[in-house]
């Protein structure tokens, strides 16, 4: 393995790693990756299983440490910082299998990361004082209420989403996400368990977040066309390394991206450049 050169933070740049590599035993996940998520921009990542997609995730969001390499948020390193309190400074993540309350309805699911994020001291009171959620006043509810529609959630909003399907769980979860104001969102596998019609919708949201908010998303996807379709800029790994990094438009075009995953089809044809299995 050869080191690339140290690198100075990227203007202006949310979210960024650089010279990133993690080892398990003697196999190296990560070999010097670098990637940067611009202000409210979509940026995706792609590659087949065993890439080290969900790895980088992992050291993004703080679960995991780099063997070396840095990552920055607004320019600081937060590195060694722990999940939390990147979370904290406004580093948000969705999970490849939906992380749930079982006990508490979709709306309650929203409203708990929308008082997380705006009221903290609000939770715990709620919580030391055993009276369970206190009343919501206009302006809790009219958020909460804007997610559950965009995401076609308003029906089911008062059921427990231990009793709903993968789809609308995945629903109730990215609205969890969003409501909590994140400056960066990582979405992992965000239209997993979806059909075309709720994909179509999620995509529509993730403009609107963008547009309306200036949240910047990365976001790990098995289906590339989304992909291609959604975000201004895509990063592709194959066996822990980058292979291809560029506009949409460019990663159709890369000769070792084509060579590896697409093949013959045609760029707007795309489907996957994935292979079936799980794991990532």
């Amino acid at each position: 393995m050869t080191a690339k050169p140290a690198e100075t933070p990227s203007p202006g740049a949310r979210l960024e790693c650089e010279n990133v590599t993690v080892r398990f035993g003697g196999v190296i996940a990560l070999d010097s990756v670098s990637l940067s998520v611009p202000p409210s921009t979509i940026v995706g990542l792609v590659g087949p299983n065993g890439a080290g997609k969900s790895t980088l995730f992992s050291v993004l969001s703080g679960l995991r440490r780099p063997n070396s390499g840095r990552v920055r948020f607004e320019g600081a390193d937060i590195t060694r910082m722990s999940a939390q309190a990147r979370a904290r400074r406004g580093l948000a993540r969705t999970f490849q299998h939906p992380e749930m309350f079982t006990g508490l309805t979709a709306r309650e699911h929203i409203m708990l990361s929308h008082r997380m994020s705006t009221r903290r001291s609000r939770i715990w009171t709620d919580i030391l004082t055993a009276r369970g959620f206190r009343p919501a006043d206009h302006d809790e509810v009219e958020r909460v209420d804007q997610l559950l529609e965009a995401l076609n959630l308003t029906e089911i909003s008062n059921q427990p989403v231990a009793g709903l399907p993968l789809g609308m769980t995945r629903l109730v979860e990215l609205a969890r996400a969003l409501a909590s104001s994140p400056k960066v969102l990582l979405l992992d596998e965000p239209s997993s368990g979806l059909d075309a019609q709720e994909t179509e919708q999620v995509m529509r949201v993730f403009e609107r977040a963008v547009e309306l908010s200036g949240v910047s998303l990365l976001l790990v996807e098995h289906d590339v066309a989304m992909v291609l379709r959604l975000c201004s800029y895509v990063h592709v790994l194959d066996f822990g390394v980058e292979i291809g990094a560029g506009t949409p438009e460019e990663i159709r075009n890369n000769d070792a991206v084509r060579a590896a995953y697409l093949g013959d089809e045609t760029a707007a044809g795309v489907a996957s450049i994935e292979p079936q299995g799980a794991g990532s």
